[in-house]
């Protein structure tokens, strides 16, 4: 869990609205995770606290805010690590079919070699 904190923090400090570059596969999931995590606790308090009934309270609005310009951001570099355009992020508006190419895209390991978007992650 260290790493996946790391990374987000590191995402989140210095790269929070970085359009341009990639991202290899385990900055993209590691920084989906903690997401996912603090956006389960903002639910949990919300409930706890008796905000909310169904987890969708202002704190998890806040959440959900301060993680829309990065999420966009690192998704988009994920997609150049791939050698496709941040804009294929607008699938994501087809409902289910754009969902599922998006999460396969994001799964798909880096091109090998620098492509039009910056060198690879990895250096290979």
């Amino acid at each position: 869990m260290e790493q996946a904190w790391s990374t987000y923090t590191d995402v989140m400090k210095n790269r929070y609205a970085q359009f341009d570059g990639r991202a290899p596969r385990a900055e993209f999931w590691w920084y989906a995770l903690v997401v996912f995590l603090l956006g389960i606790a903002a639910s949990i308090i919300e409930q706890v606290l008796g905000i909310s009934d169904d987890g969708n309270g202002v704190l998890s609005l806040i959440v959900s805010l301060a993680h829309l310009v990065p999420g966009l951001a690192i998704g988009a570099r994920r997609l150049h690590d791939i050698d496709r355009s941040g804009w294929w992020q607008l699938l994501f508006l087809i409902p289910i079919v754009g969902l599922i190419v998006l999460i396969w895209w994001f799964t798909r390991p880096s091109g090998a070699g620098d492509n039009q978007y910056g060198s690879n992650p990895y250096g290979q």
